[in-house]
């Protein structure tokens, strides 16, 4: 059964499923869709082409599906989606996807702080954390499992890797490669994010190699290509974690931070 508060203003073309629960004042467009079970508090708005997956938590004055903060948008048709199970806290913001067709996405499970703000064209992937007054530029890349401290601006295009760890107040214009924890201003590598990838459930054996890996690219002295090399030598592809480093390294078109 939904639960729509009186004050609350539901656009009639508005798709809203089981058990969803809208607060006072909140305010959802006509071309929204929300999923089964999802809670929306007070005074938030979801407006554009936005779907919201099942079980999601959007808090007091959240905004999503506003326009991009993009001089070039033009009133294409474009999107937000958010997974199920995720939970968006106060104030913050995920904007619609600039050029025709194209998406901004949340996926499943993530936590987005209060004042997170998801520029155009993102795509954050799932049980993604983002602490207070993260700032994602457009056409950012969060794959899963990262973890971004408050007060973090990302530049547009770069790329955090999955079970990246990146440190509060770190300002990132480079990529963040997968597996790694970085902090400070110059942001600088600090080894495997070997605490994050323990809870996770990366035994020993998978953290030892990744530690190996990154010893290999980031401080043998060889030159990226060398030490990539090495990589493909040394674990010869059997190993996936090694294998997606390799992929996520060959692949950066902003570089990546050391």
């Amino acid at each position: 059964m939904q639960d729509i508060h009186a004050t609350a203003i539901v656009h009639s073309r508005a798709e809203l499923g089981r058990d969803v629960t809208v607060g006072p004042y909140s305010i959802i467009g006509p071309d929204v869709k929300i999923g089964d079970g999802t809670w929306i508090g007070a005074h938030a708005i979801v407006e554009g082409r936005t779907t919201i997956g099942s079980n999601c938590r959007i808090f007091h004055g959240a905004a999503l599906g506003s326009v991009p903060q993009d001089l070039k948008y033009r009133g294409e048709t474009s999107f937000v989606r958010v997974g199920d199970d995720t939970t968006i806290r106060e104030y913050a913001t995920v904007h619609l996807a600039c050029m025709e067709g194209e998406s901004t996405d949340v996926g499943d499970g993530c936590l987005l702080m209060a004042y997170v703000h998801v520029a155009h064209n993102c795509k954050v992937g799932s049980h993604v954390i983002m602490a207070n007054a993260v700032t994602l530029a457009g056409h950012v890349e969060i794959h899963d499992f990262a973890t971004l401290g408050g007060l973090t601006p990302v530049h547009q295009f770069v790329r955090i890797g999955a079970y990246a760890f990146v440190g509060g107040g770190s300002r990132v214009p480079k990529d963040v490669p997968p597996f790694t924890k970085c902090a400070g201003n110059p942001l600088e590598l600090a080894g495997i994010n070997s605490l994050g990838l323990e809870r996770h459930g990366f035994d020993e054996e998978r953290r030892q190699a990744l530690k190996r890996a990154y010893r290999i690219l980031f401080r043998s002295g060889l030159n990226t290509s060398q030490a990539l090399e090495r990589l493909r030598t040394t674990f010869d592809g059997t190993n996936e974690d090694v294998q997606t480093l390799v992929r996520f390294v060959e692949t950066s078109e902003r570089g990546i931070h050391t």
